[in-house]
């Protein structure tokens, strides 16, 4: 239940707002990015549902066109508008954990530069943050612009998380509000592989929902073809839960009773007789188990992998420039 006294206080005074926006090789769409979010962030302030305080972070995750070059000449133009560009190509997550470490906001809004998430439920999701809301989570409820396959996959993507135990909230992607407090909560998650649509969901805090209908793309290239969608599962899969490790043990112990049984049918038939020598049955049986074991060391080896990287400790990001806001690094 939300508490009475924290509506209370929010609806006192206008918040002040960050939308922060990831940003690789996105040259194309960019132009239309700036007009939009600049005109829907505008209104916000002039209705009084933001402050002035408020303004759009994009964070150019190693763009290898003018991405960077498009918002430092915004930066310059509007207040609204500040630029962080990292140091490489670090990824959509780390991407966004460093626009979220730059805002000081209030509420912090994240939103992919594409424009497929309709800027419109900004609106309704300070609505929900008034009410009492820490996380308002963006969530599609039509997907009839999405390709067949693109619809097949993204329900086959769900549903795997889901059985291997990933808390997170269905057909929505990294299109939500979060408060100051939640935004702190969530940068106290020190680990490198940062799954962020399933560490939120674990800070427990009051959420809420608004639906919205994706549009089509602005400009550019998807960012998340199938290649990506599969390495995200297993980046979630593998940093928030331990369900492949059980599932190879079941596996293991399955193995083993079949192979109990084999053997008492096998000796069975030896006493009676029937034994027959058969190449096939032995090369099937070792092909098999040979398979199992590999595909059962390459799990392991991934979590041993992470356990790697997360001890070594290293920086998610190095940020090579800031533009815009009260401090630039050139």
């Amino acid at each position: 239940m939300k508490d009475a006294s924290i509506t209370e206080r929010r609806d006192s005074t206008p918040p002040s707002m960050d939308i922060v926006v990831p940003c690789y090789n996105e040259k194309d769409a960019l132009p239309k990015c700036l007009e939009i979010l600049g005109g829907t962030l505008e209104n916000l302030i002039s209705e009084k549902k933001v402050n002035s305080q408020s303004k759009i972070i994009f964070v150019d995750d190693g763009s290898k066109d003018n991405t960077w070059i498009q918002i430092k000449d915004a930066s310059s133009k509007s207040t609204l508008i500040s630029g962080v560009k990292l140091s490489r190509n670090r990824g959509h997550q780390n991407a966004l954990i460093a626009g979220l470490s730059e805002s000081r906001a209030d509420v912090v809004v994240s939103i992919d530069a594409d424009l497929q998430d309709d800027v419109r439920c900004i609106e309704n999701m300070l609505d929900e943050y008034k009410k009492g809301s820490d996380i308002v989570y963006g969530v599609r409820n039509d997907r009839s612009t999405d390709s067949f396959f693109k619809r097949t996959t993204a329900k086959m993507f769900y549903s795997l998380m889901e059985k291997m135990g990933v808390n997170q909230v269905s057909n929505h992607a990294d299109y939500r509000l979060m408060s100051r407090k939640a935004v702190d909560c969530l940068l106290n998650f020190k680990e490198q592989n940062m799954y962020i649509r399933g560490i939120v969901p674990l800070l427990g805090f009051n959420s809420s929902k608004v639906f919205y209908s994706r549009d089509e793309r602005i400009a550019g290239e998807s960012k998340y073809p199938i290649k990506k969608m599969i390495s995200l599962a297993v980046e979630g899969i593998t940093s928030l839960t331990i369900t492949p490790l059980r599932l190879i043990s079941a596996l293991g112990f399955l193995t083993c009773l079949i192979s109990i049984l084999t053997a008492i049918y096998a000796i069975f038939e030896k006493i009676n007789g029937n034994a027959v020598e058969g190449w096939t049955s032995v090369m099937i049986s070792i092909i098999f188990l040979g398979g199992v074991q590999l595909l059962c060391l390459g799990v392991i080896g991934e979590y041993i992998g992470k356990i790697y990287i997360e001890t070594k400790e290293r920086p998610r990001y190095f940020i090579e420039e800031r533009q815009g806001g009260d401090n630039e690094i050139k």
